[in-house]
């Protein structure tokens, strides 16, 4: 993974996220991503935490939103794998959270998992 793409890519989806622009940021995942996550359960009533594609995920998000008018993040660090990107950032209300993506020969996010601190 080039570091120089994966703090564009960081920087992109904080921003994208801010200025809660589901278009710009569904933008940088491939139509069939698959996405997991422990509010996945909660929000969107999927027991196993996981969804597939980008209109399955923006309803999601959508609803999550709306339940979090004020949501903003803040970048921590980027750390770079094989593949892949984890952005290391505070959620809603200071929460610490990382999420990791894994990209597709086109750079678009295949699969994404996101993960909370208490």
């Amino acid at each position: 993974m080039d570091r120089a793409f994966a703090e564009q890519f960081a920087r992109d989806w904080i921003e994208a996220w801010n200025c809660h622009d589901l278009g710009r940021v569904l933008s940088h995942y491939a139509e069939d991503f698959e996405m997991s996550s422990p509010f996945i359960a909660q929000i969107a009533g999927e027991s196993a935490g996981k969804l597939r594609g980008k209109a399955s995920v923006g309803a999601y998000w959508k609803r999550a939103i709306k339940r979090i008018p004020d949501l903003h993040f803040e970048l921590v660090s980027v750390l770079t794998g094989v593949e892949s990107v984890t952005i290391y950032y505070k959620g809603a209300g200071g929460r610490l959270a990382a999420e990791v993506f894994f990209f597709g020969s086109n750079q678009k996010v295949k699969t994404a998992v996101a993960h909370y601190g208490a």
